[in-house]
């Protein structure tokens, strides 16, 4: 006959406590172990004991410099000069000058002045203005007998002024002859040609000296 049981004797009954009892034993072992520090070995260091080799910083407060003085004025130094002295030097003029008939007096030469030297300017406007012989009637009278009207002029009924530039010489010769406002179709080489192979002219004068003037004339072309 098998013996029962009690209820307090009965250890089944308390397997699951026991159980949970170890678990949180087991588990409390191994956080200690693993929350365990061995501060033997390591020595602690004295923060108190270190040494402060930064110098202290001194906050200078800022200092007026006064103005420097102001410079001195050199007063300018004022030398007295002494008097000029008259210095007296005696001259001794002889009067006593014999002049007889073999004395020779020295001729005074007075130098004259150089003669301006003749220039090549051009003047356009003189004290007598240069002007052929006869004048300018003449002049004119004979233009229009030397001159010939140029064949193409007149095919194409060409009329005008061709005004004529030219520079009287000392000697009354014409040079530059130039037509500096012509009408064309061979009338302004016809106007040089004549005025080139009129007579000299009275030459012009400025002061007097005969010089060189540049003179303009008109010279008209007129079919009749």
């Amino acid at each position: 006959m098998e013996p029962k049981k009690t209820p307090k004797a009965d250890l089944n009954q308390r397997t699951g406590l026991h159980l949970a009892i170890g678990l949180v034993v087991s588990l409390a072992l191994v956080t200690l172990a693993f929350e365990w520090k061995d501060y033997d070995g390591n020595s602690l260091v004295d923060l108190g004991e270190v040494d402060d080799t930064f110098e202290d910083v001194m906050e200078i407060p800022p200092t007026e410099q006064p103005p420097p003085p102001p410079p001195k004025i050199q007063q300018p130094e004022i030398i007295e000069v002494p008097d000029e002295e008259e210095i007296e030097e005696e001259i001794e003029i002889d009067l006593d000058v014999e002049i007889t008939e073999d004395t020779e007096i020295e001729e005074m030469v007075f130098e004259e002045a150089p003669e301006e030297e003749a220039t090549d300017e051009i003047f356009m406007v003189v004290e007598d203005q240069p002007e052929p012989k006869g004048g300018l009637a003449a002049f004119y009278d004979y233009v229009g007998k030397n001159m010939k009207y140029p064949s193409q002029a007149r095919r194409m009924g060409i009329e005008g002024k061709v005004f004529v530039q030219f520079v009287v010489n000392t000697d009354g010769s014409l040079t530059d002859v130039q037509a500096i406002k012509g009408i064309g179709a061979g009338c302004d080489a016809e106007a040089i040609r004549v005025v080139k192979s009129h007579p000299k002219w009275q030459p012009g004068k400025q002061r007097g000296k005969p010089v060189r003037v540049r003179m303009v004339i008109p010279i008209t072309f007129k079919l009749g």
